[in-house]
């Protein structure tokens, strides 16, 4: 009983310890949330803006450009996968994995090679621990990123997509990232963001309401190779915001139901350690008893 006792004892003080580490976790994910958010939102109207522009030079002018055209003389695909660098996070990373490596074997199954890129310290752990080939990772700022972040993954993978195709170009590249719905409700998604896939287009709100007229100066080909950079640049950035917002947001739903799990384990093993000193209080007492009554009887 006693060694029942000492060992309840030692699991209560061991999940009060974790039971702090997990409520710490929580409220400094609490604490950025707010920030990772206003961060997104903050880079929509830029977005939804280079979008607009580049829908319009898209719809108005006819013009083949480079990031808009399907390569044939290539099976080469680039897939960047975004995850996060630290765990404590819930199935996020797992779910970002998942439908990464879902990606992957279509690809595949198409006759597709892949060249794979990771954000995330948790993604590059994921692929190096099954000796898979990583042309390429970022780590660090995953739950902050940063533009200069986004424009170097921007620039490695605009270089490998205009390369050419002995210089390892690659014909498509998709994204895997998490999207940031809510609080509760983040969703997985697959982005092909190469060949340029217009997410928005430039229709009238109002089926009444006249489209714009555009002009183009100096040509739409020159407006062209000065707006589609910018625009992968900043639909990778956006990516990222999103992820992180997304990340922060399932970290702190994990640790407090990770602090909720912990405090019954406490209130769990507090009652068993009763139990066991209980049980102890009583076989002593029944001890010093059954001793008395031997004296009595000698």
């Amino acid at each position: 009983m006693a060694g029942s006792q000492r060992i309840y004892r030692a699991r209560i003080k061991s999940t009060q310890s974790l039971k702090k580490v997990f409520r710490a976790q929580e409220l400094i994910a609490a604490s950025r949330i707010g920030k990772a958010r206003a961060r997104a939102q903050s880079a929509a109207p830029y977005a939804a803006a280079i979008t607009q522009s580049v829908s319009a030079l898209a719809t108005h002018a006819d013009i083949d450009h480079p990031l808009a055209s399907e390569r044939k003389d290539t099976n080469r695909v680039a897939v960047l996968l975004i995850t996060s660098d630290r765990g404590m996070a819930g199935a996020y990373t797992a779910n970002v994995l998942r439908e990464g490596e879902r990606l992957i074997e279509s690809l595949t199954e198409e006759g597709r090679t892949i060249d794979l890129y990771v954000a995330g310290r948790r993604g590059l752990g994921y692929f190096q621990y099954r000796g898979r080939d990583v042309v390429k990772s970022w780590t660090g700022e995953s739950d902050a990123p940063t533009p200069q972040m986004a424009e170097e993954i921007a620039e490695e993978l605009l270089s490998r997509f205009l390369a050419p195709a002995d210089e390892g170009g690659v014909a498509e590249l998709h994204v895997v990232y998490t999207r940031f719905i809510n609080m509760v409700t983040q969703q997985p998604r697959i982005l092909r963001l190469l060949p340029l896939e217009v997410v928005e287009g430039v229709e009238p709100v109002d089926e009444h309401e006249a489209l714009p007229l555009y002009e183009f100066e100096p040509s739409p080909v020159e407006v062209l190779d000065a707006l589609l950079p910018r625009y992968i640049r900043s639909r990778i950035y956006s990516l990222l915001l999103q992820a992180a917002a997304s990340e922060l947001a399932s970290r702190q739903r994990a640790m407090h139901t990770a602090t909720d799990n912990a405090e019954d384990l406490i209130r769990t093993y507090t009652r068993l350690a009763n139990q066991a000193r209980q049980g102890e209080i009583t076989q002593e007492i029944t001890e010093i008893v059954s001793g008395a009554d031997a004296l009595k009887a000698s």
